[in-house]
């Protein structure tokens, strides 16, 4: 999945208003903002195997770091530690500390059985990305209501605070498009070069939050 974790990051922001947009974006999206980290570090693997899925070539081998329950928790309790720390506002941390875990909970949807509990446990996944449909359908509809509760409960306070939110919206599905029907990346290194990339979305939340105002 990845539309639908943004999808999660604007449905947290109607739970805790004071929350920056950038700030959900880094808690839903904080696992795959460390996987490609742990890939070049030689720490979890991946292959890049056309055909693995209908909807995209990317074989995951082994990412317990990140991508097992278990590891979620632990980076969730880690961001909402951090955040109440500086913050001290306890329903906001508790919120980022759900969105990452969503994350494991929306990819065990989407993945083969390649999702662990706990490292060098059992793997899980109910493997919706066989179906391009099937994908389609969840995501887009995640993302729709995503995106609805986010304008009903914010407003531009400028013309800025409009165009950096729908031109993110555009980018986003640009981007989710691409992944699924472009080509494939040509090695590990590139894809997670470009996995990093991601955290430009970050500041690109907070930039949007600025321009906006809650209703």
């Amino acid at each position: 999945m990845f539309i639908g974790h943004y999808a999660i990051a604007m449905l947290g922001k109607k739970y805790s208003p004071q929350l920056s947009l950038g700030t959900l974006f880094l808690s839903v999206q904080l696992v795959d903002l460390l996987w490609p980290i742990f890939l070049l570090a030689g720490l979890e693997h991946v292959k890049i195997e056309p055909g693995n899925t209908a909807f995209t070539p990317l074989n995951m081998i082994n990412y317990p770091i990140t991508h097992s329950l278990l590891g979620g928790i632990i980076w969730g309790g880690i961001l909402a530690f951090i955040y109440y720390m500086v913050k001290k506002v306890k329903r906001s941390s508790i919120i980022l500390g759900i969105g990452v875990v969503s994350h494991w909970i929306l990819d065990l949807l989407m993945h083969k059985p390649d999702l662990p509990i706990y490292p060098g446990g059992a793997k899980y996944g109910f493997g919706l990305w066989n179906s391009v449909p099937g994908t389609f359908v969840v995501e887009l509809t995640l993302f729709a209501f995503g995106i609805y509760t986010y304008i009903k409960l914010t407003k531009p306070k400028d013309k800025t605070g409009n165009w950096l939110f729908w031109g993110l919206i555009v980018f986003l599905l640009s981007a989710w498009l691409s992944s699924a029907f472009g080509p494939p990346p040509p090695n590990v290194n590139v894809l997670a070069a470009s996995a990093l990339l991601l955290w430009l979305l970050v500041p690109w939340g907070y930039w949007i939050d600025r321009h906006r105002t809650i209703r």
